[in-house]
C-alpha cells in the first residue's frame, strides 16, 4: 500500500495551476492523496455491499425465498445509492472527468446495441465447449428446447423464482454496478486503466469470501474443503472480474458486463474433469479447444473500441499520456 504515494501514480488535471490547486485543496501531494481516497472508497463500496446482506438476523440459509427477498432489499438499496460515493470522490479529488457522472458509468445510448450483443457473443465463443456439452445432455431437441424457453409460462416461473432472480438479474446487476461502473472510475486516475482492470477485482473477488460464513454457520463441509472451494472462487471471480472490468473499459457501456455476469452465473464454470468423461470427448475437448482459440482470436476485434463511440473512461485519462493505447484504441 505505501506505493500508492509514490511517483508512479497520477492526479489527472487540466492545467498545472489547477494541480496545484487541488493538491492545495487537499492538504498535500495530490497523487498520494488521490489514490488513498480511491482506494478507500472502492473498500468502502466492497463492505457496503457485502455487509448490506447480513444486516437481517435469520437462521435461515442463504438460498431461503424470504432470505433472498430481505437481501434484495438491502443489495438494491447499496446499489442505488453508490453512485453518490462517485460523486463525493469527485468532489474530494477535485478530478473533472469531462463527461456526466452516469455516461462515465456506463449508461449512455451511444453504441448501446453493439454494447449488449458483441461481448455476449464473444463470452458464448469462450463457453463453446460447454455449451456443447449441455446440448449433448440435453434429454430434448432443439425444437422443443426453443419452444420452452420462447413460452411465456417459462419466464413467468422464472420471474417468480427467486433463486434465479438472484443469480441472473440483481447479482449481475448490482455487481456490476457496485464492483466495475462505481469502481473503475475511482481508480483508472491512480493506477492507469491497465492496473485497474487488474486491481479492481480484488474488490470482488474478496467481497465472495463472505459465502466462508455461511458455509462454516451451517456447516455444509469440513472447514479444509470449505476454505479451498472459497480459494478456488476468489480466483475464478478475480479472473471474471478482470474480463468484465476490461469489456467495461473497452467499449464504455455498463451493460455487456452485466449479460455476460447473468450468462456466467446460468453456465457455471465449465465441467471440464465431466468432459473428460464424456462417451464424446473428442469432439467435446475439440469444442473447449475452438471455443478458447476463436475467443482469444476475436477478443480485441469484437471489443473495439471503434464500434462503440468515445469511451468515458479513454476521455478521463486522455492527458495521461499513451501508455493506454492498448485498452483505448
Amino acid at each position: 500500500m505505501a506505493a500508492l504515494g509514490g511517483d508512479g501514480l497520477r492526479l489527472l488535471s487540466v492545467s498545472q495551476p489547477e494541480r496545484q490547486s487541488e493538491s492545495a485543496a487537499l492538504g498535500g501531494p495530490g497523487s498520494g492523496l488521490c489514490c488513498w481516497v480511491s482506494v478507500f472508497s472502492c473498500l468502502s463500496l466492497a463492505c457496503s455491499y457485502v455487509g448490506s446482506l447480513y444486516v437481517w438476523k435469520s437462521e435461515l440459509p442463504r438460498d431461503h425465498p424470504a432470505v433472498i427477498k430481505r437481501r434484495f432489499t438491502s443489495v438494491l438499496v447499496v446499489s442505488s445509492l453508490s453512485p453518490l460515493c462517485v460523486l463525493l470522490w469527485r468532489e474530494l479529488t477535485g478530478i473533472q472527468p469531462g463527461t456526466s457522472l452516469l455516461t462515465l458509468m456506463g449508461f449512455r445510448l451511444e453504441g448501446i446495441f453493439p454494447a449488449a450483443l458483441l461481448p455476449l457473443l464473444l463470452t458464448m465463443i469462450l463457453f463453446l465447449g460447454p455449451l456443447m456439452q449441455l446440448s449433448m445432455d440435453c434429454t430434448c431437441d432443439l425444437a422443443d428446447g426453443l419452444k420452452v424457453v420462447l413460452a411465456p409460462r417459462f419466464w413467468a416461473r422464472c420471474l417468480t423464482d427467486m433463486r434465479w432472480l438472484r443469480n441472473q438479474v440483481i447479482a449481475p446487476l448490482t455487481e456490476e454496478l457496485v464492483f466495475r461502473a462505481c469502481m473503475l472510475p475511482m481508480l483508472a486516475p491512480c493506477t492507469g486503466l491497465g492496473p485497474a482492470v487488474f486491481t479492481c477485482p480484488l474488490f470482488f473477488g474478496v467481497a465472495h469470501f463472505h459465502h466462508i460464513i455461511e458455509q462454516l454457520r451451517f456447516s455444509q463441509s469440513s472447514v479444509g474443503s470449505i476454505f479451498l472451494s472459497a480459494a478456488f472462487q476468489f480466483s475464478y471471480t478475480a479472473v471474471f472480474g478482470a474480463y468484465t472490468a476490461f469489456l467495461f473499459i473497452r467499449t464504455g457501456h455498463l451493460i455487456g458486463p452485466v449479460l455476460c455476469h447473468s450468462f456466467c452465473n446460468y453456465m457455471g464454470f465449465p465441467a471440464v474433469c465431466a468432459a473428460l468423461e464424456h462417451p464424446q470427448r473428442r469432439p467435446l475437448l475439440a469444442g473447449y479447444a475452438l471455443g478458447v482459440g476463436l475467443f482469444l482470436l476475436l477478443l480485441q476485434p469484437l471489443t473495439d473500441p471503434k464500434l462503440y463511440g468515445s469511451l468515458p473512461l479513454c476521455v478521463l485519462l486522455e492527458r495521461a499520456g499513451d501508455s493506454e493505447a492498448l485498452l483505448c484504441s
